[in-house]
């Protein structure tokens, strides 16, 4: 897997978990993009920063002692959260 498909799916589940802490499948599955983040590509302490960018998520990093910033789309990185919460079978309703 590529390191910015990797990131990205880590941000959305991460995205997920904070929202749905509860939510077990969601929080072995960010366990998982974390651990290919990590093994596959050698990432380490990775944090959502700059949280007042209201297009943009931005992920702080190591990658082999070297400290870097991903970005991606506000929007993009929140669909599937959203999709999550507009699909009653996912959701206590």
């Amino acid at each position: 897997m590529k390191l910015q498909d990797a990131f990205f799916n880590w941000l959305q589940m991460h995205i997920v978990s904070q929202a749905r802490p509860d939510d077990e499948a969601a929080k072995e599955t960010l366990d998982f993009f974390a651990l290919i983040l990590h093994e596959d590509h050698g990432v380490s302490h990775m944090e959502i920063v700059d949280e007042s960018d209201r297009m943009k998520i931005h992920i702080a990093y190591e990658q082999e002692n070297i400290k870097s910033r991903q970005s991606f789309d506000r929007e993009s990185a929140e669909k599937l959260l959203n999709d999550i919460n507009s699909n009653p079978i996912y959701n206590n309703q």
